[in-house]
């Protein structure tokens, strides 16, 4: 489908709660009002379906092309040069579109419709989806005129030079086309100066993406769940020999979310085809061993040879887990995107050195897992960034705000922090072992420890579904099978650098120390914070130094949990005030994520920096059962 330049619109959105707000007070709150008050959000995040009008520039010698001679691999850097420009400027800019819709027709037909997004455009509009861009001063030979080339010659003689810039993309599967355009007049008046044809990937079906991550407390079956561009069911071979046919599910519009008859950016601009999520059960394993093993068909073809480790049985002696929230994705190169979260590739590549360094057995994400927020390609890039680990180890999930929230949707909280994806593109891609559809609450047992894992979204007031499993659940643990029990979920109950919601800490804390939790993880604020052994504001307990110089509390005399804000894996960071409430030991604003290891009698945590791998705070909690 070609453009339409006249009426070609670009749309990346900021749909903060904020924004919503304020544009149903106001239709004439927009774009320059937002970035009035608030300078730090890019302008790329706030360019949506734009009407875009000619370029008026009768440059004669302009062009785009890329280095791809034929079609796209699963993954690529692309490079993308624009020539022939004359008077190069600082507003030029290169994006890469892929299509979202494939008629013109689907697309809304009232301004009303962007009303979330703080700016109305003008219609008719095109649906096609701006994944990244870059300026193409990323190149610093370009604004200089540093590579030139003669575009009219007489006689051997050179009339006229111009200028030439290059940038590179990297591009995954995505299974669209993808097409990069040049713009110039930067993101806030953008309009078509050349664009490349379209480029098609190799294999659109091709299986991708492999994750998998634990169904049950036995360590002798695993989920592995990966996407692929067919629907019709493939295979996982491992265990040398053993096979296991996929379940197959997508998720269309319909299933996204929208408030007031207006549609969201997951059910419309943002909206992207997620193809089909495979999913198969390995059953007849180990506790504890490593697996080959390889996924997909004869038709669509077969992933590399890869290998993944069985987490410890329920009641075994040992086990050591990585913990962290919020954690989004970032590009591998200098683009810009709807939404970056700028630690998050130093702390993936952190994790990818730890599962061989510090035998990690499994990985836990609680909440705000890649921050799609309605984009929904997104979730593949944020698929590819964490497969390096997530391929070798359970990856177990919580959902968060940035997954679930949206008003009329039955969330706690009626924010659009999810962009309308309602849970629906979560619970698809991260099948943890729940008791049904939009229950995201569930409890496992790895090794030494008991993970109570809640949903802080759904209903947990006292005396709902969720409220009643979580005391069942936390009254049902045998101490003497796991001496251990962590309590994990996204909103944080305390925190000195963001207010929790007060009715939940009110109405989940009675629990946690009604049934001796001993550790309670959290995210939802992007830092790290350990408290003392606290109840309702006040220390319980204190930890005294060991021989070694490590905090230590001591829970054969159990007093209160001990709360430890995990928030710091990928979303910009949140700084502390100047001074701190009694209950708060330890603040650190920095990008890393928990390493835990636990014994029958000692659990260790240690936090990580993503940027060094050293251990910049360490605890430990003791007892005998």
């Amino acid at each position: 489908m070609e453009f339409n330049k006249p009426h070609f619109l670009l749309f990346v959105v900021s749909f903060s709660s904020l924004i919503f707000s304020l544009a149903i007070a106001s239709p004439e709150y927009h774009y320059d009002d937002y970035r009035k008050h608030h300078p730090e959000v890019s302008e790329f995040r706030l360019i949506n379906r734009r009407e875009l009008a000619d370029c008026l520039d009768p440059n004669p010698y302009l062009y785009i092309h890329t280095n791809v001679t034929s079609t796209l691999p699963n993954e690529a850097y692309v490079t993308v040069t624009v020539g022939g420009v004359l008077v190069p400027d600082s507003s030029d800019w290169i994006g890469m579109i892929s299509p979202s819709n494939s008629s013109v027709d689907a697309c809304p037909d009232s301004s009303a419709n962007y009303i979330q997004t703080g700016d109305v455009s003008s219609l008719p509009l095109l649906c096609h989806y701006p994944v990244k861009a870059q300026y193409v001063s990323n190149d610093p030979n370009y604004l200089s005129c540093s590579k030139q080339e003669c575009v009219a010659q007489i006689g051997g003689i050179c009339l006229q030079y111009a200028c030439i810039g290059t940038v590179t993309f990297h591009v995954i599967n995505i299974r669209t086309d993808i097409t990069f355009v040049f713009f110039t007049s930067g993101f806030v008046l953008p309009c078509v100066l050349r664009q490349t044809n379209p480029i098609k990937f190799t294999n659109p079906s091709a299986p991708l993406y492999g994750h998998v991550s634990s169904i049950d407390s036995t360590g002798t079956s695993m989920r592995l769940t990966w996407v692929s561009g067919d629907n019709t069911p493939q295979q996982v071979q491992y265990a040398s020999g053993k096979t296991a046919t996929s379940t197959v599910k997508t998720f269309t519009t319909a299933d996204m979310c929208s408030a007031s008859g207006i549609p969201s950016p997951a059910k419309d601009f943002g909206w992207h085809h997620p193809g089909y999520i495979h999913s198969a059960i390995m059953t007849g394993l180990l506790p504890s061993t490593t697996y080959s093993y390889k996924y997909g068909s004869a038709s669509v073809g077969w992933s590399s040879t890869l290998s993944f480790k069985t987490p410890p049985a329920s009641g075994a002696t040992n086990l050591t887990f990585a913990v962290y929230g919020d954690m989004g994705k970032a590009p591998l190169d200098q683009s810009v995107e709807h939404y970056i979260q700028p630690g998050s590739t130093s702390v993936t590549s952190a994790i990818t050195r730890d599962p061989d360094a510090h035998h990690i057995d499994s990985v836990f994400h609680i909440g705000d897992i890649s921050y799609a927020t309605g984009f929904l390609v997104e979730w593949e890039f944020f698929l590819k960034q964490i497969e390096p680990y997530a391929s070798r180890v359970p990856y177990m999930a919580a959902i968060g705000n940035h997954e679930r929230d949206y008003p009329g949707s039955g969330s706690v909280y009626s924010l659009t922090d999810s962009g309308g994806e309602c849970g629906v593109p979560y619970e698809t891609y991260f099948q943890m072992p729940v008791s049904a559809k939009d229950k995201p609450w569930y409890s496992i047992e790895q090794g030494p420890v008991h993970f109570t894992v809640v949903s802080t979204e759904n209903t947990w007031t006292s005396g709902s579904e969720q409220y009643n499993w979580i005391a069942a659940d936390l009254a049902s643990v045998n101490r003497k099978t796991t001496p251990w029990v962590v309590f994990a979920g996204h909103r944080q109950m305390y925190s000195s650098s963001s207010d929790p919601d007060s009715t939940f800490t009110d109405t989940m804390e009675p629990l946690l120390l009604k049934y001796k939790v001993d550790l309670a993880l959290f995210g939802h604020v992007h830092n790290y914070e350990r408290s003392c052994v606290v109840y309702q504001q006040q220390c319980k307990g204190m930890p005294t130094k060991d021989a070694s110089g490590i905090d230590t509390y001591n829970n054969n005399n159990y007093t209160a949990p001990i709360q430890v804000v995990v928030g710091m894996a990928g979303f910009s960071l949140d700084s502390f005030p100047s001074t701190a409430p009694s209950w708060s030991l330890v603040r650190l604003s920095e990008f890393g994520f928990a390493r835990v290891t636990a014994s029958r009698s000692d659990l260790l945590f240690e936090f990580v920096n993503s940027g060094t791998s050293a251990v910049h705070d360490r605890f430990r909690i003791i007892k005998q059962y």
